[in-house]
């Protein structure tokens, strides 16, 4: 049974406009529909708010105004925002209808992908949130859930810049895990949101679709939030061998647990995957992970496709008779009762008849309710069923709501109007209007006021970010893309600049970039060859941060448990606390010498070579004419420094 059928939207016209045909998908936050536009007679998808967040003014306010600022984003790979409404309790959005699956779909049918569809998939997504990063956007919420592939093979990026319910980790483990996974270190430890976040979920994303599971797993999400802090991302090759080495540099450089060592934006990010995929091979394009679902590559040639079969969408039928589908649905019509014909005269009487006084008694208590009961009768018909409209200008739209409310009253809708003489979010105007007669239970549809059209930059500099953004809100624009510098005069945290500068006048709601200061600048210092303890000091005295990776590597050029690399590379620039990781030697590789004694110059110095040593020949005067090996410097068989030189001597 189509479980669609029990959802009381299904088979509703919604706004008097969207014919809602069946579920798609549910959610945290809303119920996505497919739809028919009955004006424009198109499909789209209708993401309709739950109720229960619906009735939180301010969350609304949002929902709406970042879904109009995300439908100014033309983009081919970005689903289309077309229209956003409210109908009674149900605030909608209207967007592209996308037919096909997600790429969680695919994953789960597919399990690990060939490196060229991996590819294929995350150049457009990184197309799509490098045009919003550019235009002062943050996705904040990159998942699979998120990325639409059509049956076309078109991939798309939806829910771009949405609001989103802070305290889902309450709700089901899966659906939380689910989210956490793909969140950056800084969004999990002080709720920082700039284009880097996009950028560790795109890596976050590649890993899965190379190895078919997430980077970092546990029973609970505070196992996987700690994991995304501490532990670093690993290389995809670890759970797939044979994965290209530039595969593991993609994933690690987005995926850097410190911002400023990941790409700026999706831009950048697009360029390194670009070029990254000009350094594999065919072979290494098409190799086929032990990770993929063995279905998943039956047809061999079929090397682009990642869509899915069984996970393609389907048409939902409308039932029969739309009234009848949900049983339980209210019926909004009004009754009409007639007046019942007067009865037959009473017949003649000859003669009085007596009434005891206890029959009179009751006849006359009888009259009187008559009397009160047609009285009541006549005020219900003509007032009792009506109500005038509260006292609702100037109000907030959360205190009209409630007063709405009180009066036994539901808000139809609201709309937004600039109005150069009300107080941005205070109300402006009611349809009905303020003391119009409206029947009880009815609607009211509220128009709120948005301040002035045009509104002036205010001047943020020196604040700290977080009050930088709420002049702005205030101001009624809307903080935009973060950029952060380095300042010797800015405190670290603090607002540097804005684009545009303070005394500007713009759009109301138009996003303002903030220039935030990342404190003074620190070039890191060349700490390669030194010892563990001076590289410490070095770096500490900069007011940079250690950390050691565990593997050591060989190196005949410095001495165990020195520094043999390290990165950043010296004279990167770097903040105050950030971090500089060190690679130690493990000193030179000894191997063992081959015997040479006894062969002939040529043979000896060439097998000596070919061991990883170095050949100097000491010939002395005996061994002007010699051409076979005598002695050798370190006998054969004993262990020697790869790339030393061992001297043999001729006779």
């Amino acid at each position: 049974m189509d479980t669609t059928l029990q959802d009381p939207l299904v088979g509703q016209l919604l706004d008097s406009r969207y014919r809602i045909d069946g579920r798609i998908a549910v959610g945290g936050m809303a119920t996505v529909y497919r739809a028919v536009d009955t004006r424009l007679d198109r499909v789209l998808a209708l993401k309709v708010m739950h109720p229960t967040l619906a009735a939180d003014a301010s969350f609304v306010e949002r929902f709406i105004r970042e879904a109009k600022s995300v439908a100014r984003l033309s983009h081919p790979n970005v689903v289309g925002v077309f229209d956003q409404g409210a109908d009674g309790s149900y605030v909608y959005l209207a967007m592209e209808y996308v037919a096909g699956c997600t790429l969680r779909d695919v994953l789960r049918e597919r399990g690990a992908l060939q490196p060229r569809a991996a590819l294929d998939i995350l150049e457009p997504v990184l197309a799509a949130l490098g045009s919003a990063h550019r235009a002062g956007f943050v996705h904040r919420d990159m998942k699979p859930e998120n990325v639409l592939i059509g049956d076309d093979g078109r991939v798309k990026v939806a829910d771009f810049g949405l609001v989103r319910a802070v305290d889902t980790v309450t709700n089901t483990t899966g659906t939380v895990l689910g989210t956490v996974s793909y969140m950056a270190p800084e969004q999990i430890e002080h709720g920082t949101a700039d284009t880097r976040v996009d950028v560790y979920a795109c890596g976050v994303l590649l890993y899965e679709m190379l190895t078919g599971a997430k980077p970092h797993s546990g029973d609970t999400p505070a196992q996987v939030l700690y994991q995304h802090l501490n532990e670093d991302v690993p290389p995809p090759s670890a759970a797939v061998p044979g994965l290209p080495v530039e595969l593991d540099e993609l994933v690690a450089s987005a995926t850097a647990r410190t911002p400023d060592v990941r790409p700026y934006d999706a831009v950048a990010l697009l360029a390194q995957l670009r070029q990254a995929r000009t350094g594999l091979s065919e072979q290494q394009l098409d190799a086929v992970p032990p990770q993929a679902h063995a279905t998943a590559h039956d047809n061999a040639d079929d090397r682009t496709s990642v869509i899915p079969r069984a996970a393609r969408s389907v048409r939902l039928p409308l039932p029969a008779d739309a009234d009848a589908a949900d049983p339980q649905a209210p019926l909004n019509r009004t009754s009409v009762l007639a007046t019942p014909p007067p009865g037959p005269p009473a017949p003649a009487r000859t003669s009085r008849l007596r009434l005891d006084p206890r029959r009179r008694t009751v006849a006359a208590v009888a009259a009187v309710l008559l009397v009160l009961g047609l009285g009541a009768g006549v005020w219900y018909i003509n007032s009792g069923q009506f109500t005038e409209v509260p006292p609702l200008l100037t109000k907030t739209e959360a205190q009209a709501k409630q007063r709405l409310e009180e009066a036994g009253l539901d808000v139809k809708g609201v709309e937004r109007e600039f109005s150069d003489t009300d107080k941005r979010g205070t109300v402006m105007a009611t349809d009905p209007g303020v003391g119009e007669r409206i029947r009880q239970n009815g609607q009211v549809t509220l128009t709120v006021s948005r301040g002035p059209e045009t509104v002036k930059v205010p001047d943020v500099k020196d604040l700290p970010l977080n009050r930088a953004r709420q002049e702005l809100k205030n101001a009624g624009l809307a903080p935009g893309m973060v950029k952060k510098v380095f300042s010797d005069e800015i405190e670290k945290g603090s607002v540097v600049s804005t684009d545009p500068r303070a005394g500007f006048t713009r759009k109301a709601d138009s996003a303002v970039a903030l220039v935030v200061s990342k404190g003074e600048e620190i070039k890191v210092p060349d700490v390669a060859g030194s010892s563990l303890d001076d590289a410490r000091e070095d770096l500490a005295e900069d007011g940079l941060k250690v950390k050691i990776l565990p593997g050591r590597v060989h190196s005949s050029d410095v001495d165990k448990g020195g520094v043999v690399k390290q990165s950043p590379a010296p004279d990167t620039s770097l903040a105050e606390g950030d971090t500089v990781t060190l690679t130690l030697s493990k000193g030179p590789e000894m191997i063992e010498v081959p015997d040479v004694t006894g062969m002939k110059i040529g043979e000896a110095t060439e097998e000596l070579e070919a061991a990883g040593f170095e050949v100097d020949e000491n010939r002395g005067l005996l061994g002007i004419f010699g051409d076979t090996v005598k002695e050798q410097s370190v006998d054969g068989g004993d262990k020697a420094p790869k790339g030393a030189s061992i001297t043999i001597t001729i006779r």
